[in-house]
């Protein structure tokens, strides 16, 4: 199970943080990859960032240096900062779970089995 929290409405310019803590599947959480996706109104899901157990990250171009990836194995949590938010930036933000242990912190949702219920960021102009 994975449950999202830290949502919120947020001006344009400011930050958040988001939290996701894993619990009850079995696995390891240190030993899989997780991403962040992200789904705007009337869009498709789209990769957001990825961290894997290495702690290799991925980001999609338009974050890269606004938002931060991270993990805590100890906690079993994965974190996403977000800063300098934008109002493109509002969408419900989802995390998962990769599916393959040791993996790479890939961008294809297709690779992931685990799914939060997701979080609403919300970012006003």
């Amino acid at each position: 199970q994975l449950v999202e929290s830290g949502g919120g409405l947020v001006q344009a310019g400011g930050s958040l943080r988001l939290s996701c803590a894993a619990s009850g599947s079995g696995r390891t959480f240190s030993a899989y990859a997780m991403g962040w996706f992200r789904r705007a109104p009337g869009k498709e899901r789209e990769f957001v960032a990825a961290i894997n157990w290495s702690g290799a990250t991925d980001y999609t171009d338009s974050v890269k240096g606004r938002f931060t990836i991270s993990r805590v194995n100890a906690r079993n949590t994965v974190y996403l900062s977000m800063n300098s938010l934008k109002p493109e930036d509002t969408a419900v933000y989802y995390c998962a779970s990769q599916g393959t242990r040791f993996g790479l912190p890939g961008r294809e949702l297709e690779s992931y089995d685990y799914w939060g219920q997701g979080t609403q960021v919300t970012v006003s102009s």
